[in-house]
């Protein structure tokens, strides 16, 4: 039979092997022919960035295509990138919008396949979705059933839920390996292992990947070098704040110098922030991190992941304890702090600690009448007092903007009990008692600058 090259798909040479071993390409051949079944291929790749996407969308399409050979053909696609199969499928894009279609009676398909069960499911999500499948008489394909999944089966039931611890598991391990493997590289070789390079520093070369097979692919390991341009306002930096600065005086001085800060400093690794000035979280970030000794520190913020069943965002990242930090046995780079100094500058304080005599009784009481945010408690010529600076911060300079607002509290006191109608003697035991009746009442004080109201508080 003559080669029809006007419709040459797949190239000249597989249309000669097909005709030369058709009983090779049977398979591929009779799912175009034989059996009506029109399925809805559904696969998931988890990293785009440590799995090459095409290829394992092909050996998922293809397994799913050898299952369904013979059945039916796949008419419809549903692929998901960079997504956990701990999500649940309304969180992912793709699988989210397979389950959209299964109430469309012109969905155009009868069943869906999938390559693997673990790139589509994990622990006890197929189980709750089963009844949706079922409800629009959609058919559910697995190459570990052989075939149509069969929820009145005993066997197939427990072949799902077998299937689904062991995809949890493998999650787990995978993690656990994981985890494991890069608390010893930090912590006995001192080892990067990857993010944004630490304001102060640069990255360097330091030698060929110790892993033999990716040094064959020329894969280099990096350490933090000294930045000459950044380096030295680091240092300026701990060196005002051992002399007893604050943060905020500091900020205020960075920006009042136009020295850049570190967004603005590193553009390319920090399109996601503002770069425009240095604020008190910024300086507080640096003189709180422990690498500018000179050691390698790992896990400072590491990632909780919620169980599906739970609430809340997938995964979150919040900080640790010092005590579960992991730190490198030895100085890997060079430091622009000495251990020394960096311990002293955790003990610094700019303001009152506890225990010095100085008490607020009103704190959480009071809000701006302006902005509506809590006043925050401050000492003003040897009294309490409160204030609120709407937003702003006394790192940035106080221009175009409302001036902040400043009430003492032995004023606040007095306009208080004018409002709940009470009189007292002492000033002392007044403040107290007054904070006690406004949390037992649930009121707050809403504050302006020429009076005071109470509201009842909202409940959080």
């Amino acid at each position: 039979m003559p080669i029809d090259l006007e419709h040459d798909d797949d190239g000249l040479l597989t249309q000669w092997m097909h005709q030369a071993h058709p009983g090779a390409w049977m398979g591929r051949r009779l799912a175009d022919v034989v059996g009506t079944v029109r399925f809805a291929f559904y696969g998931r790749v988890s990293t785009a960035d440590f799995q090459e996407r095409q290829s394992s969308h092909r050996w998922q399409r293809d397994a799913a295509e050898e299952l369904v050979a013979g059945h039916g053909r796949i008419v419809a696609e549903y692929f998901d990138s960079s997504r956990s199969r701990r999500l649940a499928w309304p969180d992912r894009p793709e699988a989210a919008a397979l389950l959209g279609r299964f109430a469309d009676a012109e969905r155009g398909f009868d069943a869906v396949v999938v390559g693997e069960y673990e790139r589509a499911f994990c622990g006890t999500q197929l189980m709750s979705l089963l009844p949706l499948f079922e409800a629009h008489g959609v058919q559910l394909w697995l190459p570990e059933a052989h075939g149509p999944l069969d929820v009145g089966d005993a066997s197939h039931r427990a072949l799902v839920l077998l299937l689904g611890a062991q995809s949890k598991r493998e999650v787990q391990r995978a993690r656990w390996r994981a985890v494991q493997a890069m608390r010893g590289q930090a912590r006995d070789e001192g080892r990067f292992l990857g993010g944004r390079p630490l304001f102060g520093y640069r990255l360097v070369d330091a030698g060929p990947h110790p892993n033999p097979m990716h040094a064959k692919w020329g894969r280099r390991l990096q350490r933090y070098d000294p930045d000459p341009v950044t380096a030295p306002t680091v240092k300026w930096i701990f060196a005002e704040r051992l002399r007893g600065r604050s943060v905020s005086s500091i900020a205020a001085e960075l920006n009042g110098s136009g020295v850049p800060c570190p967004s603005s400093a590193d553009r390319a690794r920090n399109r996601h922030r503002t770069g425009t000035s240095w604020g008190l979280t910024t300086v507080r970030a640096i003189l709180m991190n422990a690498k500018y000794t000179g050691r390698q520190v790992w896990n400072r913020q590491p990632a909780y992941y919620t169980p599906a069943h739970l609430p809340g965002p997938f995964r979150t990242q919040r900080w640790a304890r010092a005590d579960q930090w992991v730190v490198s046995r030895s100085v890997v780079h060079p430091p622009l702090v000495s251990e020394q100094d960096f311990v002293a500058v955790q003990a610094v304080r700019a303001h009152p600690a506890a225990g010095d005599g100085r008490a607020y009784a009103l704190v959480g009481l009071l809000r701006c009448g302006w902005c509506g945010r809590r006043l925050e408690s401050c000492w003003s010529h040897g009294r309490a007092a409160y204030r609120c600076q709407h937003g702003n911060t006394s790192a940035k300079p106080a221009t175009g903007r409302r001036r902040n607002l400043y009430l003492r509290e032995d004023h606040l006191v007095e306009a208080i009990q004018a409002l709940l109608g009470e009189t007292d003697a002492a000033l002392g035991s007044r403040a107290s008692r007054l904070a006690q009746t406004l949390r037992q009442q649930r009121l707050v004080v809403i504050c302006g600058e020429a009076e005071c109201t109470l509201e009842p508080q909202i409940p959080a």
